[in-house]
């Protein structure tokens, strides 16, 4: 899960991710110095199968996965992000004091904690889970599915040479691929062997943001003139046809060889609104630019079942799109037409997608809508007690 970086000054204070997203200035912790959960004294609540969890001022939603019902209400002060944990039962919390273990099946936070500043970056992968703390630089890995014990999982941890807004993810083989910068300037990417040991080192990727992996276990990282792909032991720079063209969101699919990112041009810009997006073919060093027409946020990105590109514009559609041509195959109305805030931590229509459905919220009018991406037809919308903000749920498997 990624978060975006504002593009006047690139610091290492995002997410976008992403990835959820690094959570400071492009996507942050918690902003509250208050993040105990208060809730009261209640039965044991019914398991939820196949939960979703929003964000609202003060708390969290677990709704049932099919009728979108709320199954339960977790009060929780101050900002917090979500992300899947990678099992069929937990999400990921971001406070402002680290990272919390949502057990959203059984609608309980769990005593599982990984503390820290500013804790960034969730990443799922090759079945295991990678948490980025950006105000200390420590990597923690374990295994999903150990998460049912209750107890932290034992996993693997790695510390960055300087605290900075960064994401890792852990490869198949065992290999380790974490950011490399400090506060103030993000320069690239290392790998680590089983060991910890470096391996590997490339530092032509400014600005490094964001990570997702496609088909082939072809990891990109953004960059703010274009991608950087490690694959098979090698990494590769795909530049951008701009001198400054950042990619710092991205999502990826098993099903697909091609990366879908953002793409900004303008370094100035308070908050750019671009209406282009990018698809990088990990196998042919290709970038393409498709210009939709409408603009998006780094909530708007997301791939379907078969490797779909999707993305929610801000003219209120889900577009459906062909990655290997760039074409727009299916244009799906679901929200009514909105604007990105200037500020990343304020609500705006949110995408995630779990299988064949496409949900997405509509803070504005406080909804939820459940969409089937193959039909195009929406399944399901209901209307929340609160307006919410951030929107995700139990994936398993990775």
């Amino acid at each position: 899960m990624n978060k975006p970086i504002r593009t006047r000054a690139i610091t290492g204070t995002a997410l976008a991710l992403g990835v959820s997203a690094v959570l400071t200035a492009c996507g942050g912790g918690a902003t509250s110095s208050d993040t105990k959960a208060e809730t009261a004294p209640r039965a044991k609540a019914v398991a939820v199968k196949d939960p979703l969890v929003a964000t609202f001022d003060g708390g969290l939603y677990v709704l049932d996965g099919e009728s979108l019902k709320v199954a339960g209400t977790i009060e929780l002060p101050g900002f917090n992000r979500l992300n899947p944990a990678g099992d069929d039962s937990h999400v990921i919390v971001s406070t402002d004091a680290g990272f919390r273990v949502l057990n959203a099946t059984e609608q309980t936070l769990t005593d599982i904690e990984y503390k820290g500043a500013k804790p960034g970056h969730v990443v799922r992968h090759a079945g295991k889970t990678v948490l980025f703390t950006d105000g200390t630089g420590e990597v923690n890995v374990f295994d999903p599915d150990d998460l049912s014990g209750g107890t932290k999982p034992q996993g693997r941890s790695y510390t960055s040479a300087e605290p900075h807004h960064g994401v890792a993810i852990e490869l198949s083989n065992g290999e380790l691929l974490s950011t490399l910068g400090t506060e103030e300037k993000r320069t690239g990417a290392l790998v680590l062997d089983k060991n910890n040991k470096e391996i590997k080192r490339n530092e032509k990727c400014p600005g490094v943001h964001g990570e997702a992996a496609a088909k082939g276990e072809a990891i990109g990282i953004g960059c703010e003139d274009g991608i950087l792909i490690y694959k098979d032991g090698k990494f590769t720079k795909v530049d951008a046809p701009d001198d400054y063209g950042r990619i710092g969101n991205q999502s990826g699919s098993d099903a697909s060889p091609i990366l879908l990112g953002d793409y900004k041009t303008d370094p100035e810009a308070e908050l750019e609104r671009p209406t282009r997006i990018s698809l990088i073919n990990t196998e042919t060093g290709k970038l393409r630019l498709v210009d939709l027409g409408t603009s998006y946020s780094f909530r708007s990105l997301g791939r379907g079942p078969n490797g779909e590109a999707l993305l929610l514009g801000t003219n209120g559609t889900l577009h459906v799109i062909d990655p290997e041509t760039g074409k727009v195959d299916k244009k799906i109305p679901v929200v009514d037409e909105w604007q990105e805030p200037l500020d990343w931590q304020q609500p705006r229509p949110t995408l995630f997608v779990r299988d064949h459905t496409a949900y997405v919220s509509e803070p504005g009018k406080r909804k939820l809508h459940a969409l089937d991406i193959e039909s195009g037809k929406k399944v399901t919308s209901v209307t929340l007690p609160k307006s919410t903000n951030e929107l995700s749920g139990v994936i398993a498997g990775h």
